[in-house]
């Protein structure tokens, strides 16, 4: 089996590839530098001549705020591009992972959204994601549509990361406290991913690791865990104003993975203590 997966610099796409070489499967992780997605010649030729059995799409415009002012250039890297990898996928006949978002729902919602849960956007982003899942499924027969939530890896930048540079130099800060989701560890989701593409379980699916809490929340097991002294002040959404509207509810219901046979990700708060001592032992080495 070999595999390409784009957006390889990025928190996840860095943990699909590590994930991969761990499982002894030949991968090939490419950014930016090494191909442009966007365009639809390029993108043909490099894939054909590395001919994968299946393309993990990771690559994503994912600046939720700006995406407000950028439209354009949001919509030609999560729309387009996606439309060009779908093409090339069904034209070898090569299976499709599409990482999406819960942000295709409004959050409006009081219970956890199944899969099948009526989607709308409230923001480009949110736009964007759905319409490149709509591209995958349009397009190709062999497709994972997995969508995620509130993300936190080692190679890249996340709320973890962004409240710890926050607490160095603040011993008060500001979080969200009526925004409700699962935070999600990147290497247990690529471990997830690495697991699905070995089979023909096609579909959509929600992946985030088990548990529920508020940003708030998360931030009090992030200060709790590392043993930081700093105020937290719970506020609501409308206390804090961002260009793009935010999904009070992100929630996401995993039942479609047991309904085809894949486990459930481990516990957040085991996730973030498995998290806090990678990025430990990487600022040690």
């Amino acid at each position: 089996m070999r595999v390409l997966v784009t957006g390889a610099k990025g928190q996840l796409g860095y943990d699909v590839v590590r994930c991969l070489k761990e499982k002894g499967i030949q991968s090939c992780g490419i950014g930016i530098e090494e191909i442009d997605i966007t365009n639809l010649k390029e993108t043909r030729n490099f894939i054909r001549n590395y001919h994968p059995d299946v393309v993990v799409h990771c690559a994503a415009y994912t600046n939720v705020d700006l995406a407000e002012s950028e439209f354009e250039q949001c919509r030609i890297v999560n729309v387009d591009s996606t439309e060009n990898i779908a093409s090339i996928c069904k034209e070898i006949d090569a299976k499709m992972v599409y990482i999406s978002t819960d942000y295709v729902f409004s959050g409006k919602e009081s219970d956890p959204y199944e899969v099948y849960s009526t989607v709308s956007p409230l923001s480009v982003y949110g736009q964007t994601k759905l319409d490149g899942e709509r591209v995958v499924l349009e397009k190709v027969e062999k497709h994972f549509i997995v969508r995620t939530s509130w993300a936190f890896g080692a190679n890249g930048n996340n709320f973890v990361s962004s409240v710890l540079k926050n607490a160095a130099v603040n011993n008060e800060i500001n979080v969200v406290s009526d925004q409700f989701g699962s935070p999600t560890f990147t290497y247990d989701l690529a471990q997830l991913i690495v697991e699905m593409l070995q089979t023909n379980s096609y579909g959509v699916y929600h992946a985030t690791n088990e548990g529920y809490c508020s940003w708030a929340e998360f931030a009090v097991e992030i200060f709790r865990l590392m043993n930081l002294d700093v105020k937290i002040n719970f506020i609501k959404s409308e206390q804090y104003v961002t260009k793009a509207i935010r999904p009070k509810n992100s929630r996401l219901s995993k039942s479609s993975l047991e309904l085809f046979g894949f486990h459930r990700l481990p516990d957040w708060k085991d996730a973030l203590v498995r998290y806090l001592r990678e990025i430990d032992a990487i600022s040690n080495d």
